[in-house]
């Protein structure tokens, strides 16, 4: 029987007294990859922090919330990031001029953004942190600087970094924002090679181009809830795609990728 990665019912996220997220339901199985889309502001960003730890839920007495990780609802932070790597654009403006990509890597084990004298780094932690480099293509600069190596390098670097501590989960949020259409394409093409291995992936965008064509489902959120959700062809068709974003979109598929287009200009 398939386990559960993620169960979140009736959970909101409040902030200086607005809901930031809206009562929202979402499962996740064992072993299930998923793309959350959604406009900016939709909730998609607030989501990924609940994931990792950064914020908790909404408390209602009156209206209890379920939020349990792989099977329990009693976890700690450590408990959190030893089963879910995650992976966001803004991690990489976290690590100081000088650190390598080795380092880089290596300090998902302490969940930190160095290697710091307190931390002892084990001989299976250097040999994870090699096998994670040689599975992102990055292991030939794994002693360069993070500042002398490209955007796309950068976003090897933190996979790795996320995949090396051998996670039951990978969130991936925005992985792709940034990047010119080539490696978007290489990124596309990796993380469907990593689905069809056997990673559990939540990939987060705005994009409809960045989804794997290997992707079990798409969850739409819009104004901090779950709007629609489904399989990529039940979901990403030119009404959902519309109301979800606002505008009149036309939604084309071509060899796997999705696209998505204005028709008649922005309102």
């Amino acid at each position: 029987m398939v386990g559960k990665a993620l169960e979140l019912g009736n959970v909101s996220v409040v902030r200086d007294g607005r809901h930031i997220l809206t009562s929202v339901d979402l499962e996740v199985s064992e072993g299930e990859s998923i793309a959350i889309i959604g406009p900016n502001g939709s909730g998609k960003t607030t989501l990924v922090k609940l994931l990792r730890g950064d914020i908790l839920p909404f408390y209602d007495k009156d209206s209890p919330a379920l939020f349990r990780i792989f099977g329990t609802d009693r976890w700690n932070l450590d408990d959190i990031r030893r089963h879910i790597g995650v992976v966001s654009a803004d991690l990489q403006n976290r690590f100081r001029p000088g650190t390598t990509v080795r380092e880089v890597i290596c300090s998902g084990f302490f969940n930190s953004t160095d290697i710091y004298r307190n931390h002892k780094v084990t001989d299976g932690m250097m040999k994870s942190t090699e096998g994670a480099a040689v599975m992102m293509g990055i292991d030939d600069i794994l002693d360069r600087d993070i500042e002398c190596i490209s955007l796309g390098e950068m976003r090897r670097t933190l996979i790795a970094r996320a995949m090396a501590i051998g996670p039951r989960l990978l969130v991936l949020d925005e992985p792709m924002a940034g990047l010119d259409i080539v490696m978007r394409s290489k990124f596309r093409r990796m993380f469907d090679i990593l689905i069809e291995n056997g990673a559990s992936i939540v990939l987060v965008t705005h994009d409809l181009s960045d989804i794997p064509s290997a992707v079990d489902r798409i969850v739409c959120m819009k104004d901090g809830r779950v709007y629609a959700q489904g399989s990529p062809d039940e979901v990403l068709t030119d009404a959902t795609v519309s109301e979800l974003y606002g505008e009149s979109i036309k939604v084309k598929k071509d060899n796997g990728v999705y696209q998505m287009n204005l028709v008649g200009g922005v309102r």
